[in-house]
């Protein structure tokens, strides 16, 4: 392949979103439809990626510049549209930064489910030396360019809607706003772009009728899958495009890996997911970041489960929520079961046949085999031993108002009920800590620990009653 330089237009307001936030940042399966479009261009380690901006440049800018990137990935170039006065205009302001040699990608930032494989196809029909148009038969064509061909079905032009004449808006093939072009020709068709039609704007997709009168070929590439050419220019647009790309990935799920998903349209995939054999996930589960599930794994219905590595075997139960955030993760082990309505933060490593219950939240710790905290309970900064049962309305209490500090618990000791461990305290092998106590102090070994007030009983006592009014 020739040298690739690619640009993505991003320049538009997205006045039908509603919304003040640039259209480009609005968010498909977890990410702004921009960094799809980004990471697809990106995949084919391209020369350099341009990327057009205009409404709200400086907030677009800020948040694709921040998008993670491989070793060889370009970093992106973004240059400024100001004002907005069409497609070609757009690419135009792109234009200083582009070789003169090798072939240019446009594409387009709310078109975001464009393929990798897509680009590189239309790349190489390019090679630096054709115009390339990827199209797609609609059954309504309304608001697109449409493709006019001659007799032997050479692409003769592209015609705008609000231009084309009655005979070419029934045509039903048309431009999808993305193209590889050879630099070396583009650079002076985006000179020679008129803005004499209706719009009073500068088409890009004029430089079609512009490479036919410099005898340069015209490829029109048709696309049988409309989902990956589909603009969004509105909410519901939006929300059609998430709901038939979260089928997409349900469904290859089902297919590629055998996972028994208990409705497909009530699955919601932001991220990445890997899984074994045998997994069952119930309805209205939203998985985020990197999640991956070990062989028999069965997710109970409505959890939210982002950054986790779930081993085998492990059950978590409806209504969990596990973040793992950017960097410390959550690990399940091998048979564990969480939840419903548990809580795992950062940093939470569970490890065989752990049980963490009802209303149980963890955080910063780490759980040995056999531990349990089966309800209502608090674990934050704590190491805890195996086969450790930890009781209903206890807490570590970890911070000091300035510092967070440790609370070990060896295998197993058992904490009562409704007892605060006031890191950093450790609690020796073991051990058994009396319900309702505060531990300030480490626990011995073996033994009973009971800190709390000695209970006294008044016989005959008389609750108070309301003094009578005079």
């Amino acid at each position: 392949m020739t040298a690739l330089d690619v640009v993505i237009m991003a320049a538009g307001k997205g006045t039908r979103m509603k919304s003040s936030r640039p259209k480009v940042l609005h968010t498909l399966a977890g990410r702004p439809m921009a960094a799809h479009v980004v990471a697809a261009a990106r995949a084919l380690e391209p020369r350099r990626v341009v990327i057009v901006t205009g409404h709200g440049a400086a907030g677009v800018e800020h948040a694709l510049g921040r998008l993670p990137r491989d070793a060889n990935a370009p970093a992106l170039q973004f240059v400024r549209q100001e004002p907005q006065l069409g497609t070609g205009h757009a690419v135009r302001q792109a234009a200083p930064l582009l070789g003169q040699d090798g072939t240019v990608v446009v594409l387009n930032g709310d078109v975001p489910l464009i393929s990798s494989d897509a680009i590189a196809r239309l790349a190489a029909a390019s090679g630096g030396a054709r115009l390339a148009l990827l199209t797609v038969v609609l059954d309504d064509p309304t608001g697109y360019g449409r493709i006019v061909r001659d007799a032997g079905a050479a692409v003769r032009g592209i015609v705008e809607h609000k231009d084309a004449s009655e005979a070419q808006r029934a045509i039903r093939e048309v431009y999808t706003g993305i193209m590889a072009a050879p630099a070396r020709h583009l650079h002076g068709w985006l000179g020679r772009i008129t803005n004499d039609n209706a719009q009073h704007e500068y088409y890009l997709s004029d430089v079609a009728a512009l490479a036919v009168a410099d005898g340069v070929e015209v490829l029109g590439l048709p696309t049988a899958d409309a989902v990956q050419v589909t603009g969004v220019n509105s909410a519901r647009q939006l929300a059609e495009l998430e709901r038939a790309w979260q089928l997409r990935q349900a469904q290859a799920l089902m297919d590629d890996f055998g996972t028994r998903l208990a409705d497909p349209a009530r699955f919601d995939l932001r991220g990445t997911l890997d899984v074994g054999p045998d997994v069952e996930i119930d309805v209205g589960c939203v998985f985020e970041g990197a999640v991956s599930l070990g062989e028999g794994v069965r997710i109970g219905a409505h959890c939210v489960i982002a950054n986790a590595a779930i081993a085998a075997g492990a059950v978590i139960h409806p209504f969990t929520h596990i973040d793992g955030g950017a960097a410390g993760g959550v690990a399940v082990g091998e048979g564990a079961l969480v939840g419903p309505f548990a809580r795992l933060r950062p940093g939470a490593l569970l490890g065989a046949e752990v049980h963490i219950g009802n209303f149980v939240e963890v955080k910063n710790s780490t759980l040995a085999a056999g531990a349990k905290a089966n309800h209502l309970a608090y674990l934050g900064d704590a190491t805890v031993g195996e086969l450790v049962n930890y009781g209903a309305g206890a807490i570590t209490a970890n911070y000091d108002g300035a510092n967070k500090h440790r609370t070990v618990i060896e295998a197993d000791v058992h904490v009562g009920s409704n007892c605060v461990l006031v890191a950093p305290v450790t609690l020796g092998a073991g051990g058994t800590v009396a319900g309702g106590s505060t531990i300030t102090k480490d626990a011995p070994a073996g033994a009973l620990s009971v800190a709390r007030g000695k209970q006294v009983t008044i016989p005959d006592w008389k609750r108070p009653t309301t003094a009578a009014k005079s």
